[in-house]
């Protein structure tokens, strides 16, 4: 069952997401640096505007905004998240993604198509990234019937959510499903992207620390079929075979 209000995505109705944005946005707007800003705009290649909070500064006005706030249920994060991407400055959606991470574990299989709305709207790789790796691999990790929505996304015409489904076990380790990791990566190992090429270097690399062998042994055999960046990108810290 979706937490969204209807097909749209709308967000459902929540006294504490209604209380949380007050609190927020007039905590973030009064503490703006509108210098600062400029630059990270820039930094961003213009995905968004910025209202130039520095992480230290934004993530300590976030502990005083949610100071005394109960527990989220489901339909509260969706709310507080979706409300938050409704917002055009950048600051914002960074709070919903660390308020996604401190409450994912109480989120159910039916979050998923809330994680896909924000991966797939304003995009860029500083949320979707962790959006993929510690809202959508604990979902999918909670309940394994999801790997199914990732067999899905890994073939969509959207690179992020591509680069979702090839993150989403990067925190795995020991518990990869490292046959679909790999069919993952041969999947796409001819996009065009830089992002999801970078990607699937990165989850190479990332498993490599749990199994070396395997990794090694894979771009052994299908090394040539992805570009020197990816092989470049996954065998990073990895030892030769003769080593």
């Amino acid at each position: 069952m979706s937490v969204t209000d209807g097909e749209t995505g709308g967000a459902p109705p929540s006294p504490l997401a209604d209380t949380v944005l007050e609190r927020l946005t007039a905590a973030y707007a009064a503490a703006a640096d509108p210098e600062r800003a400029v630059s990270m705009r820039a930094y961003m290649r213009d995905v968004a505007p910025f209202l130039g909070l520095t992480t230290p500064n934004r993530r300590a006005l976030s502990r005083t905004v949610l100071a005394g706030t109960p527990r989220p249920d489901e339909a509260d994060c969706a709310a507080i998240a979706l409300r938050c991407w409704e917002l055009p400055h950048r600051e914002y959606h960074y709070f919903a993604v660390d308020y996604l991470r401190r409450h994912v574990r109480h989120l159910s299989s039916g979050f998923l198509p809330v994680a896909r709305h924000l991966i797939s709207t304003v995009p860029w790789w500083d949320t979707v990234d962790l959006l993929a790796a510690h809202v959508v691999g604990a979902l999918v990790a909670a309940d394994p019937e999801l790997a199914g929505d990732m067999d899905a996304w890994i073939g969509e015409d959207d690179l992020w959510l591509v680069r979702a489904a090839l993150l989403h076990q990067l925190r795995y380790k020991e518990h990869t499903d490292s046959g679909r990791l790999f069919a993952y990566c041969l999947r796409q190992a001819g996009h065009e992207d830089f992002f999801v090429r970078k990607a699937i270097g990165w989850c190479l690399r990332e498993y490599a620390k749990t199994d070396q062998a395997a990794v090694r042994g894979f771009l052994a055999r299908e090394g040539d079929r992805f570009a020197p960046l990816t092989v470049r990108e996954a065998l990073k810290n990895v030892a030769s075979a003769g080593s």
